[in-house]
Formats: C-alpha cells, sequence, structure tokens
C-alpha cells in the first residue's frame, strides 16, 4: 500500500475489511440487490459522510462506536467470504472451514481496528465516482474513485465488484494507485503461513489484533502505512 495516505487506505481497507455481523438488515440487502457497482460506491460515500460529519470527537473517543458505522455502511456492499478466500490464496483449499472462518474474524477485525480513524478525516466531496464505461462483467466489474487527500491531490481508489448467487452486486476487492488490496495482504498472509503456520497466525490476530498486522508488514517488507 502506499504511504502517508491514511484517509485514502482507510477508505478501501476498512471497505474490504468490514467484520460480518451476525445478521443484517433485510432491508439494506434488498436495497443493494438493485444498486449497480457505480450507485454502491456513490452509496457508500454519502452514507459515510452523513455518519461521520459533525460526529469525529465523539467517534474518536469511542472507537466501537466507529467500528460499528463502518460495519454499517460498508458490510451490507462487500462479499468478506469470497475476499477471504482470495486473501488466503492456496492456503485456503489447505484449510477446513472452521479455520477459515476463525482467520476471516480475526483478520479483518484487526484490520478495522488498524486503519478505521483514517475515516475521522472523511467528509462529503472527498470521493468522486468517475463515470462508468463499458459492460457490467458479472465476475469483475471494477468502479473508479478519486479520493481528495488534505493536501488537494488526489489518489486513485477503484473497487472490484462481483455478481453474487443472491443476484446483488458485491465489492471483493479494492485497488490504491493500482496496487490490489487482496494482493498486497495475500503475500504478507502467505509468507506468515509458511512460517508460523495459519492457526498461529490466526492467534496472533485475535490476541494482539492490529498490533499483529504492523508485526506482519514489518517481517514481511511491508513497511507501515
Amino acid at each position: 500500500m502506499l504511504r502517508q495516505l491514511s484517509l485514502a487506505i482507510a477508505l478501501a481497507v476498512t471497505a474490504a475489511a468490514a467484520v460480518p455481523a451476525l445478521a443484517q438488515d433485510a432491508s439494506a440487502s434488498a436495497a443493494a440487490a438493485d444498486q449497480a457497482p457505480q450507485a454502491i460506491v456513490t452509496t457508500i460515500s454519502d452514507d459515510l459522510a452523513k455518519a461521520i460529519e459533525g460526529h469525529q470527537a465523539e467517534l474518536k473517543s469511542d472507537k466501537e462506536k466507529l467500528i460499528a458505522v463502518i460495519d454499517d455502511v460498508f458490510l451490507p456492499h462487500f462479499d468478506i467470504d469470497y475476499a477471504s478466500i482470495l486473501v488466503l490464496g492456496q492456503n485456503a483449499a489447505k484449510a477446513t472451514p472452521e479455520q477459515r472462518e476463525r482467520f476471516a474474524k480475526a483478520f479483518y477485525n484487526s484490520i478495522t481496528h488498524r486503519y478505521a480513524e483514517g475515516l475521522l478525516n472523511y467528509t462529503r466531496g472527498r470521493v468522486k465516482v468517475l463515470p462508468f464505461s463499458g459492460d457490467l462483467n458479472n465476475k469483475r466489474t471494477v468502479v473508479r474513485t478519486q479520493v481528495m487527500l488534505d493536501d488537494g491531490k488526489s489518489v486513485s481508489v477503484d473497487y472490484a465488484f462481483r455478481k453474487s448467487k443472491s443476484g446483488d452486486w458485491k465489492a471483493y476487492d479494492v485497488i490504491i494507485e493500482g496496487i490490489s488490496y487482496i494482493t498486497n495482504y495475500r503475500n504478507q498472509v502467505d509468507a506468515e503461513i509458511k512460517k508460523e503456520g495459519l492457526d498461529k497466525l490466526t492467534a496472533d490476530l485475535e490476541t494482539k489484533g492490529s498490533a499483529a498486522i504492523d508485526e506482519m508488514k514489518q517481517q514481511t517488507g511491508g513497511g507501515q502505512q
């Protein structure tokens, strides 16, 4: 990932890393099913602005409430199961369903806590959804956006969508300046699994949280973000 771009990273990574809830609002799921990928990204941007603006101080002092905002805004629109399989890569086929589920919860919870505070800088108009061109592809359709930084510069943050079995569009990857979230973390996770094993990595994520993400980055040359 790119350094010194906490807002762009937070928008991308927390979007892909929202922890699966035990249940979702049926009306929210139905609304998502009727939206095309570009409309979904616009909805996320608008809903995030409504949830963050005017509440920064409150959310900064209450991390769990900030995490809840992330879940409410992003979760209905992301294919967490598919994304977790892609992050595990070839290790997914070797893991049991229980191991995959446990890893997904621990990893995405850690990622969300790692980047959540970057969203406190979000305000309306930060994200510009670019016009969509071409045909919708059920396996991979990319929505391109530009995220405005504090210095006036913009960063490309793109969302890869696929159509789920239920027929609604779900994002599963985000790409910052051409760097895929899935690929970035798959390489780091694979290195850690080869070194310590999947169960040890999962246990570290469960006990250390976001600190385990930082350690993994340093040990595999991912650096700090």
